[in-house]
């Protein structure tokens, strides 16, 4: 051996399986910024394309990234790099910090034959690096195979705006962003560990002591709890370096979960999705809101044709005289009919305020749907009288259906079932027809539909305003992201129980052999993995509340009035249960060993 730094693939080798969990961390760090960073850039490049092709003119990098789009497309990159870093740090240190616990005595016998502190923190480091030889290559060849797969999914199953983006395209940016990540990821993750192994004393080390230095002055309290679940939570809070580590793993995932479902509402406020969107809309030929002009017989024709998914109509009548039985409220409103069809999106949607009833509103009934801004006195169960009939409110919507922003500015809107509206204004023609087209539609097909219209009707093909790609695409990469932070994250937490479990070894064998069964030895292990996840849930949910909040007001409150924060319940409960599920996964495989393995075994382990 020429040199103490040959040890490090040597160590690399015996230690293969321990070092396992820190090189997926690696991969999966470089995985994901490579990933994110190579899709940024086909989508520029898609963006050069599509603007070549309409202008007939070339169009480079620089002048793409000088747009807004191209600016937040890799600033929304740039703060995913953040992301990922910190995360990365975090589950990164925190498995070579365990690993560097467990070889405290290898350390101290260097330090015996004459190495020093300084080369101690730098074979830490390097051995660190060594691992990015394998792990960096294999996290940018997963993240442009993931490129390549998401692109064509985009290309071939979304379509629409995605046609023309790249296929197998490689990305310079891609895999530089994901070196970069590799190496600054190990380097400040190697920091902190290397230090603690440069502070170990040679004594202490060799005496194979690597548990807390600071001498205990009394017993651990046990209170009302057993004292195999007050030990499990000494142990976790004792080591103040693995508790901090261990709670940032779980509060991180905690945080982006929260966070970045605040992005999800945002798309979905920004390409607001819907059950009765549109690819055919009819209309009267001037393009006059309000003239019901289209005969339910043309409706029925078309209901028939090829091509024709869904079809369904409204019909509209303004101004109509009523009476609101309330002082500050005008005396007229607009009278709409939705068919079954599009009440039944209204309740997909989302858009029923809490407490209506979308069942009173069907067929020919004095039911009604209400809109009307938030500070109106109307309220469910109400009664109004139009057109000299008494109509109960059944319901009320979230925001105006009929306005650009969603505010009804003082006007009320009443939306009644098409029988209800037949039966009060004795209207049977459409003011709008809505046609959804199926997968297989033709252009000759959408020619033949407008062939069978109404005199002074016009039809307008909005197929190619689709934004249901877009969103698709979004919430794919949004919840592909936090899938796969979370399952880093439990593996994470696992591999660190394991190996905190392994560095009390002789504890646990001490215990067993003064009579501490293997029941009480599982429930030692389990509070301990308890106290890391409730330490790290109510941090997440603390901090990821605060900061969806203030996400939620910066995004969507200024630009959306009518939109309302309310508590995130359901995901709320869906991370409690990731929290519960990784820490029960946590428990299962350290304490499983810990019973097999003979208490002579446990006790002589070092």
């Amino acid at each position: 051996m020429k040199s103490y730094l040959s040890l490090i693939p040597i160590s690399a080798r015996v230690r293969r399986r321990q070092n396992r969990m820190t090189l997926l961390c690696i991969i999966f760090a470089v995985f994901l910024v490579t990933a994110v960073f190579s899709m940024a850039d086909m989508d520029m490049r898609m963006e050069m394309a599509r603007l070549t092709e309409k202008h007939a003119q070339e169009f480079n990098f620089q002048a793409i990234m000088d747009t807004t789009i191209g600016q937040n497309l890799f600033l929304l990159a740039g703060g995913l790099f953040i992301l990922i870093l910190l995360a990365g740090v975090l589950m990164i240190s925190g498995s070579i910090n365990s690993t560097v616990a467990q070889r405290t005595k290898f350390f101290g016998m260097m330090r015996c034959i004459g190495m020093s502190r300084q080369q101690l923190k730098r074979f830490v480091r390097l051995e660190a690096l060594n691992w990015c030889k394998t792990a960096i290559p294999i996290g940018i060849v997963l993240g442009t195979v993931s490129t390549w797969a998401l692109c064509a999914v985009l290309r071939f199953v979304v379509g629409e705006e995605f046609a023309m983006i790249p296929l197998f395209g490689i990305s310079p940016i891609g895999m530089i962003s994901g070196i970069v990540m590799g190496l600054v990821t190990v380097l400040l993750a190697a920091r902190a560990p290397a230090r603690q192994a440069a502070k170990v004393s040679p004594m202490a080390a060799v005496s194979g002591n690597t548990e807390n230095k600071s001498r205990t002055r009394h017993a651990v309290r046990t209170g009302r709890f057993p004292i195999e679940i007050s030990l499990g939570a000494h142990h976790a809070k004792s080591a103040r370096k693995n508790l901090f580590l261990m709670t940032g793993s779980f509060a991180l995932s905690i945080i982006l979960f929260l966070t970045f479902s605040v992005l999800l509402d945002f798309v979905g406020y920004l390409l607001p999705q819907s059950a009765a969107a549109a690819d055919i809309t009819i209309t009267d030929e001037a393009g006059v809101t309000g003239i019901n002009c289209l005969s339910p017989e043309t409706v029925e024709t078309i209901r028939g044709m090829d091509g024709v998914k869904n079809i369904f109509g409204r019909r509209s009548l303004f101004d109509v005289p009523a009476e609101l039985g309330k002082e500050g409220l005008p005396q007229t409103v607009d009278l709409f009919s939705f068919d079954d069809f599009d009440l039944d999106a209204l309740k997909k949607d989302g858009r029923l305020r809490k407490g209506s009833d979308l069942s009173e509103v069907y067929g020919n009934t004095g039911s009604v749907l209400v809109i009307c801004d938030p500070d109106a006195p109307i309220r469910k169960g109400d009664t109004i009288q139009v057109e000299g009939e008494d109509l109960s409110v059944a319901g009320m919507l979230k925001a105006d259906l009929f306005s650009e922003d969603g505010l009804s500015h003082g006007k009320v809107s009443v939306i009644a079932s098409s029988e209800t509206f037949v039966r009060l204004t004795g209207i049977t023609d459409y003011s709008i027809v809505m046609v959804q087209t199926t997968g297989d539609v033709t252009d000759g097909d959408v020619a033949a539909i407008s062939g069978v219209l109404d005199e002074g009707t016009a039809l307008r093909d909005e197929r190619e305003m689709r934004t249901s790609g877009t969103y698709t695409a979004f919430v794919l990469c949004v919840y592909g992201f936090l899938g796969i932070i979370a399952m880093v994250t439990l593996l994470n937490i696992m591999n660190s129980i394991s190996l905190s479990v392994s560095a009390r070894s002789k504890q646990y064998g001490a215990m067993r052999a003064v009579g501490m069964d293997d029941r009480q030895v599982t429930r030692m292990i389990a509070a301990e993995a308890v106290t890391y996840a409730l330490s790290g849930c109510v941090l997440g949910c603390i901090v990821g509340l605060v900061v969806g909040r203030m996400l939620y007001n910066l995004l969507i409150d200024g630009r959306f009035p009518y939109a309302v924060w309310a508590l995130p319940v359901s995901r709320l409960l869906i991370v409690l249960a990731f929290v519960a599920v990784a820490t029960l996964a946590a428990i299962y495989a350290p304490a499983k060993r810990i019973r097999n393995m003979a208490i002579t075994a446990t006790i002589n382990e070092l």
